[in-house]
């Protein structure tokens, strides 16, 4: 096998606007959308694999098969009695979207609850992805023990790869949030956040601040994301930027980075350069906004 891709964090029963006031589920969630679209990109002898946790009733049945389906693992699924998955609705406005949710007896809250497990999983993986979300939705005595195997896993030279996906509504204290954040970056080898994120959470006055704060906590690569403006990359000693792809009308910005990771994550685990894969990125997370919902089917993306 070419090489093992481990997303870790949270998938979501999504419910979406459809025609005649209906709703539409799915199943999405930032790190299970990253790697949806890593394995559209990757190779067939690559594994992607999802690590969480969900319940033993129906809509955990359908979640995992689901999964299955898409060519995604869940053998690093933990199932849980008495807990189910988390529930979000989709509300949109001119192609901007909003949030309503329903977690609170969600079951991946308690995905890092067994270390073992968690180490495992984390051992027999090249590239393992988490976010900011990953991190707040984790129970607060779990976190240690999460940022603790993925230092591990840096230590030990595989790819920690993270986006801080800042979402202060699932923080109860904003200083928490920062400093958590700051100690995922920390844990990582590639920190791959958003623009907008970093001026507004963390006061960051310009790009240059951006960087030079992780670049400070030890991150040796970056890659910024600023909507239509491009990303930015900083590889090393290396710098670089690669503008947005043409979008002509947008439907629903939901996964736009998500996709974007997952592009670039699976071009560059198959020997791209940086900016070639982040003009993949580009091109993909320009298709995906121009539909609904998450996810978006294979043959209407750009072509790896």
């Amino acid at each position: 096998m070419a090489g093992r891709l481990l997303s870790i964090g949270e998938c979501m029963v999504e419910l979406m606007q459809a025609e005649g006031g209906l709703l539409r589920k799915g199943f999405a969630g930032d790190t299970f959308n990253t790697a949806y679209y890593a394995r559209q990109y990757l190779p067939a002898d690559w594994s992607v694999d999802y690590f969480s946790a969900v319940g033993t009733d129906m809509i955990s049945d359908e979640m995992l098969a689901f999964m299955e389906g898409h060519g995604i693992g869940t053998g690093h699924v933990a199932r849980i009695e008495g807990r189910s998955p988390g529930l979000y609705m989709i509300h949109l406005k001119d192609g901007e979207r909003s949030f309503s949710y329903w977690r609170s007896v969600s079951a991946a809250k308690l995905l890092a609850r067994d270390g073992d497990r968690l180490r495992a999983a984390i051992e027999a993986s090249g590239i393992i992805v988490f976010s900011g979300i990953t991190l707040a939705i984790v129970q607060p005595e779990d976190v240690d023990t999460l940022l603790a195997e993925l230092r591990r896993a840096r230590a030990a030279g595989k790819h920690v790869v993270f986006d801080p996906n800042i979402r202060p509504r699932l923080w109860d204290d904003a200083e928490r949030m920062r400093a958590t954040i700051t100690e995922g970056a920390r844990a990582a080898t590639l920190v791959m956040p958003s623009l907008d994120d970093e001026t507004t959470h963390f006061g960051d006055a310009s790009l240059e601040e951006t960087i030079a704060r992780y670049r400070a906590l030890g991150v040796e690569n970056l890659v910024v994301k600023d909507g239509e403006k491009g990303a930015t990359l900083v590889f090393g000693d290396q710098r670089s930027h690669v503008p947005s792809a043409e979008v002509r009308t947008i439907v629903d910005t939901t996964s736009a980075g998500d996709s974007f990771n997952g592009a670039f994550l699976a071009r560059l685990a198959t020997g791209a350069n940086p900016q070639d894969a982040a003009r993949l990125a580009a091109a993909a997370a320009a298709a995906v906004i121009q539909h609904h919902g998450a996810l978006v089917a294979r043959d209407k993306l750009p072509k790896g």
